[in-house]
């Protein structure tokens, strides 16, 4: 069985005017996202929406020494970007789709995400969204040590940091065994 992890393509992180964009190269995306998440909706397949949410003025949260406040609870930067919000909307209470909010790099950590999975027999799982190098990369490293066999989709995911999305492709294929397709 197979399942998709959609990672944190909202407004903040794709916009031109999001709070911590990847700008034209996770817009550029927009599209083959958008396709491989709806067919996996009309596959039947089951799709976790995980998404990173902060609360104003945390500073506890170790990402405010790193990042400027972005998804921030309440705003509509955690809006799914573009048509994604429109699929989501359109699909949100169907079975196989799930959404859940994350406060860490990882979909894995401090979630219910490995339950669901694990529950519905997924074994395949498949990563989309941004940013390559730090919550898919974090989230495909804990989906490696907790056995899932691992596809990467190479046009749809993206970050603000070229090299760093280059070296993260690599990674999942050569220290993870990730399918890259």
């Amino acid at each position: 069985m197979k399942g998709l992890l959609n990672i944190d393509y909202t407004y903040d992180f794709v916009a031109d005017d999001g709070k911590l964009t990847a700008g034209k190269p996770a817009q550029d995306v927009h599209d083959a996202l958008v396709k491989i998440t709806k067919d996996f909706i009309d596959n039947g397949d089951y799709i976790i929406f995980a998404i990173d949410a902060h609360e104003a003025d945390d500073t506890y949260h170790p990402e405010t020494k790193l990042f400027p406040p972005h998804n921030i609870i309440g705003t509509s930067g955690r809006d799914l970007y573009g048509e994604l919000e429109v699929l989501y909307q359109e699909n949100k209470d169907k079975d196989n789709v799930y959404y859940t909010d994350k406060t860490r790099y990882s979909a894995f950590v401090g979630t219910d995400v490995e339950l669901r999975l694990k529950a519905r027999g997924i074994t395949e799982l498949h990563l989309v969204g941004v940013c390559t190098d730090i919550c898919i990369l974090h989230t495909a490293i804990d989906a490696y040590n907790k056995g899932f066999d691992i596809v990467i989709h190479e046009a749809a995911v993206q970050s603000f940091n070229e090299d760093g999305h280059k070296a993260a492709l690599d990674h999942f294929k050569n220290s993870l065994g990730a399918k890259i397709i």
